[in-house]
């Protein structure tokens, strides 16, 4: 795999990757996926367990973690002539979960107009309101009672494309971290996925510092990189939220010599985002479309815990200009080597 120069191209990001390899299934327990450990400084790199993670951490350091939820988002229903139909809702009008009108994508996008209407259930139905360039729908949900409640009765848990499989009850456990507490994304912070809480618990007792805040995540995630010039990408807006005592945390472990660990790149993208020059973090709420790639100085983040990311996306790209360009993807031709498992119920890797 070649170098990648300021001005790489998409094809820089790609590495072939057997299809056994994506993990259709999570590890009997989250904390015995294989950890992939890369040191920046040397590029050595060392295969572990992911609950010998406690070995890396020390007291003063921070974890941050995206307490984000995965909503059941992926509605199947019927379109009026009887033929199927899928809403996969995206995000809701001024980010409120419990409202009736969403953004979302549809399939079979050609046929499902404005004016259309698919039948989820009894009580629910989808309205097809309008369409957008971006291939997008406005849709309106109709129920007779709470609209969170119709959605978790009728939604399942929106799988990534690349887990071929129909959803089974164990996924609406092990596709949300144990610390999940926000409703509002369409997939999850698969770096989250390996914690128990008796692992964080552990981290906690040793004096490590446990921060909370979210980003939600969107369809973007799987969105690929079209573009040869990577620089023309643009990212989907995604909505996040740093406390302020999220912040005050961060800055005093910055200030005290500790290191801040990111778990995951929703949580590198969310940091960053409110990064300030001097490497303190704001609180706040918005929405980022921040695109980290090679060159990319960071300004908060120490530490990376990750999983195994697609081909030309825009997740190893951000993997790359943290970990370094030759050093992220020769651990990716070792781990493949090693026989990891890749993507979101795949295993993990640490970058130092």
């Amino acid at each position: 795999m070649s170098r990648a120069p300021e001005t790489a191209g998409v094809a820089a990001f790609d590495y072939p990757l057997p299809h056994d390899r994506i993990a259709q299934y999570p590890a009997a327990r989250r904390e015995e996926s294989r950890l992939l450990v890369l040191d920046r400084a040397t590029r050595a790199l060392q295969h572990h367990i992911f609950r010998d993670l406690s070995d890396y951490l020390e007291a003063g350091d921070a974890l941050v973690l995206n307490e984000t939820r995965v909503l059941p988002a992926r509605l199947l229903g019927r379109k009026p002539t009887g033929a199927k139909a899928e809403v996969l809702l995206v995000r809701p009008q001024h980010g409120d979960i419990a409202a009736d009108v969403w953004e979302a994508l549809v399939r079979p996008g050609s046929r499902l107009r404005p004016g259309t209407r698919i039948e989820i259930g009894p009580d629910l139905q989808v309205e097809v309101l309008a369409s957008s360039p971006q291939g997008t729908r406005t849709v309106r949900l109709h129920t007779r009672g709470s609209i969170g409640e119709a959605i978790a009765r009728h939604g399942q848990i929106p799988l990534p494309p690349y887990i071929q499989r129909a959803p089974v009850p164990e996924d609406a456990v092990r596709y949300q971290t144990v610390y999940a507490r926000l409703a509002g994304s369409v997939a999850a912070p698969t770096a989250g996925l390996h914690f128990t809480a008796t692992l964080l618990e552990s981290l906690a007792r040793s004096g490590v510092h446990l921060v909370r805040i979210v980003l939600h995540v969107g369809p973007g995630t799987f969105r690929p990189v079209e573009s040869a010039d990577v620089s023309q990408h643009r990212m989907h807006p995604e909505p996040y939220e740093v406390p302020v005592e999220a912040a005050e945390t961060l800055n005093g472990v910055r200030a005290a010599g500790g290191r801040i660990w990111a778990v995951g790149t929703t949580v590198v993208r969310t940091l960053e985002t409110m990064a300030q020059p001097d490497g303190t973090v704001r609180a706040g709420a918005g929405e980022t479309t921040l695109f980290i790639r090679p060159p990319y100085r960071f300004r908060v983040v120490d530490r990376l815990i990750t999983n195994f990311h697609l081909p030309r996306s825009t997740l190893l790209m951000l993997v790359c200009a943290f970990g370094g360009y030759e050093a992220v993807m020769h651990a990716y031709e070792e781990a493949l080597r090693g026989g990891y498992r890749f993507y979101s119920y795949g295993d993990a890797m640490l970058i130092l």
